[in-house]
């Protein structure tokens, strides 16, 4: 049996991967959502036995098998149980280091685009310098503009969620799982590097992707329906193009995202 998919996993006392009995449920069934108080048993000597959902009598986390490029490419796929393994029965605690080299991505394609578009007659000295607070001036527009996302996001789960469930969601898993789900913004760098005519389409299709994702990780967190997840990922995207529009009438040069990447002068 592969170990790559069980990396990472909460393991309980004596039995790696099971909860104890008197523990709360640690563990979601990938297929189902139900929750479950272990993965698998450990008998004696790696003589392993995954658990069956008593739900939906698949077993809980099939993935617990898996070799971690297969699970990545079913992540890719944006395929619900691998979402499932990777944000319920994974121990992954690396979100902000995540989140900040996304920022560090995009904040550089910004950046490359308006060294690109700017031409300037300035002493070399005055021109690095200028061209360095560029980089952070971008970095921090990208951050105001991811954080009206997920604002925009939490705002309408705010107010719809309660509506249509019996319990408030849980904000803080959300914001990790959408955390998680942005890292196709890492493409950005390989898309700049390797430039080509086709490079504006490649980061359509990017912030397409990105988004994409960032719907099915609000789907499997919240276990709700496809038309609130796209609402929730549309509010998002209203309250990121509002501030994107603050930044333009303050005459700054964003490059946001929010018009697909800037591409004329690519």
């Amino acid at each position: 049996m592969g170990t790559g998919g069980r990396r990472g996993t909460r393991s309980g006392k004596g039995t790696e991967g099971a909860a104890t009995a008197a523990s709360p449920c640690l563990y979601r069934c990938i297929e189902c959502n139900r929750e479950a108080q272990e993965l698998y048993r450990d008998y004696s000597h790696g003589v392993l036995k995954i658990t069956i959902c008593k739900s939906c009598q698949k077993p809980v986390d099939k993935y617990i098998e898996y070799d971690p490029v297969i699970i990545l490419i079913n992540a890719i796929l944006c395929k619900a149980q691998a979402y499932r393994h990777i944000l319920f029965n994974t121990k992954i605690n690396i979100h902000g280091k995540l989140c900040m080299f996304c920022l560090l991505c995009e904040a550089y394609l910004r950046w490359w685009q308006l060294q690109d578009s700017s031409q300037s007659t300035a002493p070399d000295d005055l021109i690095r310098y200028a061209k360095e607070w560029d980089f952070y001036r971008m970095f921090v527009i990208a951050s105001f503009e991811q954080a009206a996302f997920f604002a925009g996001i939490f705002a309408f789960l705010w107010v719809e969620q309660p509506m249509t469930a019996k319990k408030k969601p849980n904000f803080i898993l959300l914001l990790k799982a959408l955390l998680l789900s942005s890292y196709g913004k890492l493409l950005l760098i390989p898309a700049v590097i390797w430039e080509h005519d086709y490079t504006p389409l490649c980061l359509k299709l990017i912030k397409v992707f990105v988004l994409t994702s960032n719907f099915q990780a609000i789907r499997v967190t919240l276990n709700t329906n496809r038309r609130l997840s796209l609402l929730a990922v549309l509010s998002g995207l209203l309250l990121e193009s509002a501030m994107v529009c603050f930044f333009q009438r303050m005459e700054w040069d964003v490059g946001s995202d929010c018009a697909v990447y800037k591409s004329q002068d690519l």
